[in-house]
C-alpha cells in the first residue's frame, strides 16, 4: 500500500497517511496493513459496532509507545461520522456502578460546572470508511459500548471476561466450558471469542430489557457460583496477589464499559486478533495469541460470521436470573 492511499464511496473520503510506519516492531506488522486488515474484514465487523459510542484506543507510536484513550470525537472527524453526545463520569465519580454514561436531554445538564459529569459526543463506527478513519488515527483494536444509542441504558449481552495467571489458559479454556455449561443449565446460550490479549470472553446475548444493574449483579451471583463449585480453579478475587485460579471478572458489566470488539487486533507482538469459535473448537491446544489477521479473515472467508447469534438471537435475562437464583440458593 502506499504512502499516501485514499479511499471513497460516495461523498465519504479516508486518507491514510504513513501507511509504513510500523506498529508492531518484533512483527513488522505496518499502519498500511492494519488498514488493509479492517478493509477486508469490515463486513464481518461492522454489525457489532454500528450505533455503539466508540471510544478511541489510539497508538500513534505503535505497541511499544504511548497510548491515550479519546471518547470525544476529534476536531477534525469527517461530517459523515454521526456522534451522539452522554454524560460520562471519572472512574470514582458519581455515575452508575460508580461509573458510566447516561445520555444529554436536562435543562440541568449544563446548570453547573462543579458536576462530577461531563458531556462526550461520541464517535458511531457505521461505515467501512469510519472504520478505516479510526486505524488512520492510530486505533489498533476497536473499543465500543455494550449497548447502543437508542436504548444506552440496556446492554445487549452478559460478557464473561476470563483472566488467567500466567502460564494458565489451558485452565482459562476449562473455565470457559464450565461457564457454557452453566448457562445452559439456565437456558441462556453462550458464545465464545479469543480476547485476542491473554484471556477468553464468553458472551451471553439477552434482549433489552435489562440494566446494566441487572446483568453486573446476574454475573456476579454466575461468577461466585463457579467459585464454589470449583474452589482453586475459579476465583472472583480482584487482588492478583491473593488469587488462587482463573479470574471470571463479573465488574466488567459496569455501564459505560467497552469491549475490544470480536475481529478486533489486540496490540500484542504477533497482531493477534479477538476471534469467535465454536465451541468445539476450544480445546486445550489453543493458545490467546493464536489467531492472526490472516487467519481471522480464512475463518470469515470459510465460516461467515460465528458471532452472528451475538446479534440474531438473544434471549430474556429474567428467567436465566431466576433458574441461576434457584441454582445458587
Amino acid at each position: 500500500m502506499s504512502q499516501d492511499s485514499r479511499i471513497r464511496k460516495g461523498n465519504r473520503e479516508v486518507r491514510l497517511s504513513s501507511a509504513d510506519r510500523v506498529l508492531f516492531p518484533d512483527d513488522g506488522i505496518t499502519k498500511g496493513d492494519l488498514f488493509e486488515y479492517y478493509e477486508q474484514v469490515a463486513p464481518a465487523l461492522l454489525p457489532h459496532l454500528r450505533d455503539r459510542p466508540f471510544t478511541m484506543k489510539r497508538y500513534p507510536h505503535g505497541i511499544d509507545g504511548e497510548v491515550f484513550f479519546q471518547k470525544q470525537a476529534p476536531k477534525h472527524l469527517p461530517d459523515w461520522i454521526p456522534t451522539r453526545q452522554f454524560r460520562t463520569w471519572p472512574r470514582r465519580g458519581g455515575g452508575a456502578e460508580g461509573g458510566g454514561a447516561g445520555q444529554a436531554g436536562s435543562s440541568s445538564d449544563t446548570a453547573s460546572q462543579a458536576k462530577p459529569w461531563r458531556l462526550v459526543d461520541f464517535a458511531l463506527v457505521n461505515s467501512v470508511e469510519a472504520v478505516l478513519f479510526m486505524v488512520q488515527n492510530n486505533c489498533i483494536d476497536m473499543n465500543a459500548w455494550y449497548s447502543r444509542v437508542d436504548k444506552p441504558d440496556r446492554p445487549d449481552f452478559v460478557l464473561f471476561d476470563l483472566d488467567p495467571p500466567d502460564g494458565g489458559f489451558v485452565d482459562a479454556i476449562r473455565v470457559a466450558h464450565l461457564i457454557r455449561e452453566l448457562l445452559d443449565e439456565i437456558a441462556l446460550p453462550g458464545y465464545v471469542k479469543t480476547s485476542g490479549a491473554d484471556g477468553i470472553h464468553v458472551v451471553a446475548p439477552i434482549t433489552r430489557r435489562a440494566t446494566f444493574k441487572q446483568t453486573y449483579d446476574f454475573a456476579e451471583r454466575a461468577s461466585r457460583l463457579l467459585e464454589a463449585r470449583h474452589p482453586g480453579l475459579v476465583t472472583t478475587e480482584w487482588l492478583k496477589k491473593k488469587r488462587r485460579g482463573v479470574l471470571v471478572d463479573h465488574r466488567q458489566n459496569g455501564h459505560g464499559k467497552t469491549i475490544a470488539s470480536v475481529y478486533s487486533v489486540r496490540p500484542k507482538p504477533g497482531a493477534p486478533v479477538s476471534t469467535p469459535l465454536r465451541w468445539e473448537e476450544l480445546t486445550d491446544d489453543v493458545r490467546p495469541r493464536t489467531f492472526g489477521m490472516g487467519e481471522a479473515l480464512e475463518r470469515v472467508k470459510k465460516h461467515g460470521d460465528l458471532f452472528a447469534p451475538v446479534l440474531e438471537d438473544p434471549r430474556p435475562l429474567a428467567s436465566a436470573a431466576k433458574a441461576l437464583e434457584k441454582l445458587a440458593s
